[in-house]
This record gives structure tokens, C-alpha cells and sequence, in this order.
């Protein structure tokens, strides 16, 4: 009987969950942005009580390898119930944008050397940028000719994959962002010179075998050399889901939307 009202409880709490889960998802609206045949999926989630004539800030988040598609709601997986969040609308009224990138793509060029626990990441320093980062700088100057944003309040971040192109996206464009929070990412330490705009905070786990932490540690590590303003977020004993920690912190948004460019 203990073990029946236990699985009733479970089922409960997961059917609840889900729910909310749905909910949140609910308030994203499903659009498509297209350039040149090509296109990008994107989710966007405007204020409560929009007003096209009023300036808001703009925050961009990129999911992971695990949310390509293109099914357009993948990339909800991770993040967006938390800026979906009533009490978080209400305190930082702003246009969330999540797109999503496709199958087999990514939202920077990274190669692969080796392979098992051997493999290793290569940054590259200067590269051609993939479709799916040209579409996504085509989405931003399209959000930008048709909501009317503060443009010293735009922000980016983005978590494993998304984690690396929040590096790439900031370094191809310098001058844009206010803000980024790059979780369980990396990028090549020599780019941080084009990083200096911006504000930085950067999470990863210790225990992460997906991404290594040392990636974000050597990008931490050049980055201070630069006398850039960033915080590191180190995690002992997580693995690659540092998201789950970083969208806990207490202070995440309130550091976010306090920046300005």
C-alpha cells in the first residue's frame, strides 16, 4: 500500500510538472524567421502587457546539441520556465528569444579531435561562421527593425553548444551585447580581446565529461588578463547539466538585466 500511495505521488508530481512545463511553453510564441530560403525557428516571449511603443531590453538564449531541430520547441527544454516565470516577467519586463538551430549544425565552428575520453575540443580563433549563425545575426537585426529595443540592454547566453556560440556570437559581434552567461561552453582563450564590451558570468561543473571545465577556465583565465568584468561559477561534482545550478542562482537575473552597455 506504502509503495502504491508513493507511484501515485510520483506520477502526481510529474504530471504537475509537465504541466507547468506546458504552460510556460505556452507563452512563447512560435515564429520562423526566413533569409535567403534558409530558415530559423525561433520561440519569443514578449512582456506582460506589451506595448509596442515602449523600449525593452532583448535576451537571446541558445540551447544545446541535445535541442536541434526543427520542431521549434526543443530549445525550451532548458531556461525558458524560468523567464517564463510570473514573479521574473513582472521584475524584468523583456523580449526573450529562443531559436533553435538544426539537425547536424551548430551555432559555431568547433572541431573534434580523438575520440572516448580522449577527445578534445578545437576553438578556433577565426573561422567562417556556420548557417545557422548567419541566420541567427539576421534574426537580431530583424528583431531590431521591428521591436523597438534598448539597445544598450541586449543579452545573450546559452548553455553546452549554446555556451560555445555565446562566445562566438559576442566575438563576431563586440559592440552588441551588455551581457553574457556562457554554462558549460568554451571557446578559443585568444578571442578575449573582442570580449571586453561585455559583462561575463560563466558557469561549469567540475565533473562535466561532455564539455570540460578547463575549457571555460582557460577562456575565464584569458579573459581577466583583458580586465574584463566576469564572474566564474565553479560546481563541484557536477556534471554537464551546470544549467540546472546556474538558473538557480538566486542573483542570475537580477545581474543580467542590471547591465547596460
Amino acid at each position: 500500500m506504502r509503495i502504491k500511495i508513493l507511484l501515485t505521488c510520483a506520477l502526481a508530481i510529474y504530471l504537475c510538472s509537465n504541466f507547468s512545463f506546458a504552460q510556460n511553453n505556452d507563452a512563447y510564441k512560435k515564429e520562423y524567421f526566413v533569409k535567403k530560403g534558409d530558415t530559423l525557428p525561433y520561440r519569443i516571449l514578449l512582456p506582460k502587457n506589451f506595448d509596442p511603443t515602449k523600449k525593452y531590453p532583448l535576451l537571446l538564449f541558445l540551447h544545446g546539441s541535445g535541442e536541434r531541430g526543427n520542431d521549434n520547441t526543443s530549445q525550451l527544454m532548458h531556461g525558458a520556465s524560468l523567464f517564463a516565470q510570473d514573479e521574473n516577467r513582472n521584475a524584468h519586463p523583456a523580449i526573450v528569444v529562443f531559436p533553435q538551430c538544426r539537425a547536424n549544425s551548430s551555432w559555431a565552428r568547433i572541431g573534434v579531435e580523438g575520440g572516448g575520453a580522449d577527445r578534445e575540443f578545437v576553438f578556433y580563433e577565426k573561422s567562417k561562421p556556420t548557417q545557422d549563425m548567419l541566420l541567427l545575426e539576421g534574426l537580431l537585426k530583424y528583431l531590431k527593425r521591428n521591436y523597438k529595443l534598448e539597445r544598450d540592454q541586449l543579452y545573450v547566453g546559452g548553455l553546452s553548444m549554446g555556451g560555445m556560440g555565446t562566445f562566438e556570437l559576442v566575438r563576431r559581434n563586440p559592440r552588441m551585447f551588455a551581457a553574457a552567461f556562457p554554462i558549460c561552453g568554451g571557446a578559443n582563450p585568444k578571442i578575449g580581446k573582442r570580449l571586453r564590451k561585455s559583462s561575463w558570468w560563466v558557469f561549469h561543473g567540475t565533473d562535466d565529461k561532455s564539455v570540460p571545465e578547463k575549457y571555460s577556465a582557460q577562456m575565464v583565465e584569458a579573459m581577466e588578463k583583458e580586465g574584463i568584468n566576469i564572474k566564474y561559477s565553479v560546481y563541484p561534482g557536477v556534471g554537464h547539466n551546470s544549467w540546472d545550478n546556474a538558473f538557480a542562482e538566486p542573483e542570475l537575473l537580477t545581474w543580467i538585466f542590471s547591465k547596460s552597455r
